[in-house]
């Protein structure tokens, strides 16, 4: 994700990805949409609307995909490169 973030927020890995739109349709607050984009394998893949994910994680578990989805909560802070 470019830019500040704001707490909690979901990350999908695009390239894990394989667009099925599992966590999607499990996202009580619907702030997860399928991409018109395409990633490197050819799949339409879920992308993050931008706010109003409340940090509940149904989308990680929702997904068959391991590593595809990481949730970021409220009081996660990011760590300085170095």
């Amino acid at each position: 994700m470019a830019g500040k973030r704001e707490y909690p927020c979901p990350e999908i890995d695009t390239d894990e990805c394989k667009g099925c739109g599992l966590c999607v349709l499990s996202c009580p607050k619907k702030v997860l949409v399928v991409s018109d984009k395409l990633n490197s394998k050819g799949y339409h893949y879920s992308e993050y609307a931008g706010e109003g994910c409340i940090g509940c994680g149904i989308c990680f578990y929702a997904c068959p995909e391991p590593g595809a989805v990481t949730v970021y909560l409220k009081d996660y802070e990011e760590e300085e490169a170095s």
